[in-house]
């Protein structure tokens, strides 16, 4: 096994462990869905049917388990640069992108990057300036952000036809983390990262689940690592 995915799965479970010792196991489970909508919360019902957006002949799920380098945002452009080069429109073309586990801080805005560090904590260096990221580099990129100025961010992606989404129980657990490591409340950052994703960006109960309900619209599975 890869040192680095097995310090990752290990961080993680340390994190997942943290998070539950802070919150308890039953807020761990379906977080974002876990009370009745009339309080406010998306019902469970509206992630399953965000999966019937899901169109055309050329179907794909990445599996945005971590930062990879922006790669989870890049093979998702691919996918549609090399179809429309082979003749299929963006209209018979569906490229998803799930952000789960580490990956979770491309679905989250600027402000919530800086004010929790997020580049630190996720371990996402800036392209730009090679620090700890205190932005999200592949929402609306700036020039440099990618290794070609041609790819375009879930920004551009989304306006193409791209689906993103992010895993809502990741999003607990780092929280349940960055509330420990800043001595704040878990419940309240868990709060503020949520009304922090991005416009667009659907929350799912968990980025698993959400690979399998993909595979079940006929997107075909592809890791997105290098």
């Amino acid at each position: 096994m890869n040192n680095t995915n097995s310090t990752s799965r290990r961080n993680f479970l340390e994190k997942f462990a943290l998070g539950s010792a802070i919150g308890g196991i039953s807020g761990l489970v379906n977080p974002v869905f876990g009370k009745p909508e009339s309080e406010g919360n998306t019902s469970i019902h509206e992630a399953d049917e965000w999966f019937k957006k899901i169109k055309g002949t050329h179907r794909v799920v990445y599996d945005g388990s971590t930062p990879h380098d922006g790669f989870p945002i890049i093979w998702n452009w691919v996918f549609y640069l090399t179809n429309n080069q082979t003749d299929s429109p963006d209209s018979d073309i569906t490229a998803m992108t799930v952000l789960r586990h580490s990956g979770i801080g491309f679905a989250l805005e600027d402000r919530l990057w800086a004010k929790y560090k997020l580049g630190e904590a996720l371990g996402v260096k800036d392209p730009i300036s090679g620090e700890p990221s205190l932005r999200n580099p592949y929402y609306d990129p700036k020039p440099g952000d990618f290794p070609m100025p041609q790819i375009q961010g879930i920004k551009g992606l989304q306006e193409r036809g791209a689906m993103f989404c992010v895993c809502g129980l990741a999003i607990q657990v780092y929280s349940g983390a960055v509330a420990s490591s800043m001595n704040l409340n878990a419940e309240e950052v868990t709060k503020d990262m949520m009304s922090g994703v991005l416009p667009g960006v659907q929350v799912v109960p968990s980025g698993v689940w959400a690979l399998g309900r993909a595979q079940e619209h006929g997107c075909a599975y592809i890791f997105a690592g290098g």
